[in-house]
């Protein structure tokens, strides 16, 4: 389905003023660029690790030319900061399109950068996944069909009313499921938790059936159908399962697989 782009009314909204200059776009070396130390933070792990990924998949279809200002014939990059490192250590890169705006004085471009990076929203996990899944990438698609196959549904946003049994937004939670447990595991766990009833499913009802159906002190001395009738019960067995982690110092998802395993929910009641 495809939706047009169409103006929204906003009555009580004045627009802001539009200056008379517009941007323009070069294309420059990567390697002439600068970044300014002083309002934009410098390279993480994380940053390391995404540049290292831009370069060993580069594609044009994905790159957003960063933004820049000119200070005096130099260029001073206010977003797109790894994008331009990426460029430069490329060895097929020679040249990028950067899109060069004005802010002249340094407080002008500071504004810039936060505006860049506070003014946008967010790709969500969920939204990634699904565009992931119509891109071909095997891994997502791998999980679309655990979840398809156990009755499970990833959510692209939470929903306007209720959750229906089987949705979820915990994409990651199951992503990292089924590197672990493979396909076949991974479904075992989340039919498990759409056979008892959960809606929405969370991350840490994910992990706690994991361990309760794979950890080596768990793993086939509790039944599937004790599980998924703790679950059917789960509001009273969250509540011990919170209780149990705060006594213990552990995650509330192994304060939930403690307090299954254990009964005591029943016992409590």
């Amino acid at each position: 389905m495809m939706r047009a782009i169409e103006p929204m009314s906003l009555p009580d909204l004045a627009p802001a003023a539009v200056p008379e200059w517009r941007p323009e776009f070069r294309w420059v070396d990567p390697r002439i660029l600068l970044v300014d130390d002083a309002y934009q933070r410098g390279l993480s792990s994380r940053s390391v690790s995404l540049i290292r990924r831009v370069v060993g998949q580069w594609s044009f279809a994905a790159f957003k030319p960063p933004v820049v200002v000119d200070v005096e014939g130099s260029l001073h990059v206010v977003d797109g900061q790894h994008t331009a490192i990426a460029a430069a250590s490329h060895p097929e890169i020679v040249t990028i399109p950067v899109m060069v705006i004005e802010a002249a004085a340094a407080n002008a471009r500071a504004d810039a950068f936060v505006r860049h990076n506070r003014d946008r929203i967010a790709v969500t996990p969920m939204h990634l996944h699904h565009a992931m899944v119509l891109a071909g990438d095997e891994d997502a698609q791998t999980i679309a069909q655990v979840c398809e196959r156990a009755g499970a549904t990833i959510l692209r946003h939470p929903p306007n009313g209720r959750y229906r049994v089987g949705d979820t937004m915990a994409v990651g939670s199951i992503r990292s499921l089924v590197e672990r447990r493979h396909a076949m595991g991974a479904r075992r766990v989340l039919q498990l938790c759409v056979e008892a009833g959960l809606a929405p499913i969370a991350a840490g009802h994910i992990k706690a059936v994991e361990r309760l159906l794979f950890a080596k002190e768990y793993a086939g001395t509790i039944s599937e159908a004790t599980i998924k009738a703790a679950l059917g019960d789960l509001s009273r067995i969250e509540r011990d399962a919170a209780r149990f982690a705060a006594e213990h110092r552990v995650p509330i998802w192994r304060g939930l697989a403690s307090v299954i395993f254990q009964g005591r929910g029943r016992r409590n009641g």
